[in-house]
């Protein structure tokens, strides 16, 4: 057996470094990642926060697709509870006319920022809020070519133009069995983004849960992909300091709804721009980490243990040229169970 070896970058700005060099160093990943032979890149959504630099995936992903050749090239995720579904599928499908066979439309379920940019993106307060699940099904629609057949429906005959020679491949983000469970119901792929979850027990529950409850009439066969943090250093103890920055902090709000963050500064930030009522259960992320060899056998183990169809790391790592020496390395030694 083998699984598939994909990357997804936030674009982090780290000390000293601007938004324009975080992008650059994107492009030169995605760059990287091609010549090695990864099978896609994704990029990430982030609003209104100083350490991320890509509010807009879909721009940045038109701007990698130009840039490379034949690397799948997808958001991870498009955080759809913003958005007008038919606009999504319009500029994905827009996206995927000009690079047919090469666009993925992961779509995440988190916010994507704090309150401050959530009230900004959706300015109008709306009686009637849409389910997430809804959205999804519409979306799906959209990208297929598909539309209502019910004249009386609202949106009777809608279809978003232009209809690519291969639509975007459409991926449910999340870290909970309620997601997988969507996703399964909804018969597409999955990602478990392992170090959101924070929780093996979870992580275990919600690949079964996927995988006993998946059904597609579209899709040939269930699809996981394991997302997961790496840190690599010189040695197991170097990397360990370097993991203990990282937490993951639920933050549960009065109204039932839930945040996570993955730094106290992120909590903080969190805390100057809310007034509402919340509590918070604060636990250490899981991220793989280690000196190269660590690293390979921890990867090697979390594949025999849950068997996924295609691994996407994110390397938490704080300069460019430790990422591409991560990425070139974690490829070489994960050969023997790569799948190109």
């Amino acid at each position: 057996m083998s699984f598939a070896l994909s990357l997804l970058d936030k674009s982090p700005i780290y000390e000293n470094e601007t938004a324009a060099q975080a992008l650059q160093h994107t492009l030169e990943l995605v760059k990287a990642a091609e010549r090695l032979g990864y099978h896609r890149f994704w990029v990430s959504e982030h609003h209104d926060m100083d350490s991320f630099a890509c509010p807009s995936p879909e721009v940045l992903i038109a701007y990698l697709l130009a840039q490379t050749q034949h690397i799948r090239i997808g958001s991870g995720g498009v955080m759809l509870q913003h958005y007008s579904p038919y606009k999504v599928a319009e500029n994905f499908n827009l996206l995927s006319c000009l690079a047919p066979g090469r666009v993925d439309l992961g779509v995440g379920r988190a916010p994507g920022g704090f309150p401050r940019s959530t009230r900004a993106l959706q300015p109008v307060p709306s009686e009637t809020v849409i389910p997430l699940v809804d959205k999804l099904l519409l979306l799906d629609q959209l990208v297929h070519d598909e539309y209502r057949t019910d004249q009386a429906d609202p949106l009777y005959g809608l279809r978003a133009k232009p209809s690519p020679p291969k639509p975007p491949e459409l991926y449910l983000l999340g870290a909970s069995v309620d997601s997988a469970e969507t996703a399964a119901r909804l018969g597409l792929p999955y990602v478990f983004s392992q170090w959101i979850s924070g929780d093996d027990e979870v992580q275990t529950q919600a690949l079964a849960a996927y995988r006993t409850k998946f059904h597609s009439s579209r899709l040939p066969a269930k699809h996981v992909i394991m997302a997961v943090s790496v840190i690599v250093a010189d040695t197991d103890e170097e990397a360990e300091r370097q993991a203990e920055e990282f937490q993951v902090i639920k933050i549960f709000l009065e109204n039932g709804k839930k945040l996570r963050v993955g730094t106290l500064e992120l909590l903080n930030e969190f805390t100057r721009q809310t007034s509402d009522k919340y509590t918070i259960e604060q636990k250490r992320t899981i991220i793989i980490h280690g000196s190269y060899q660590t690293v390979l056998e921890k990867l090697k183990r979390l594949y025999l243990q849950y068997e996924f169809d295609e691994l996407m790391v994110s390397l938490e790592l704080k300069t460019l040229s430790q990422r591409l020496d991560a990425l070139r390395e974690i490829r070489i030694g994960l050969s023997e169970l790569v799948r190109s």
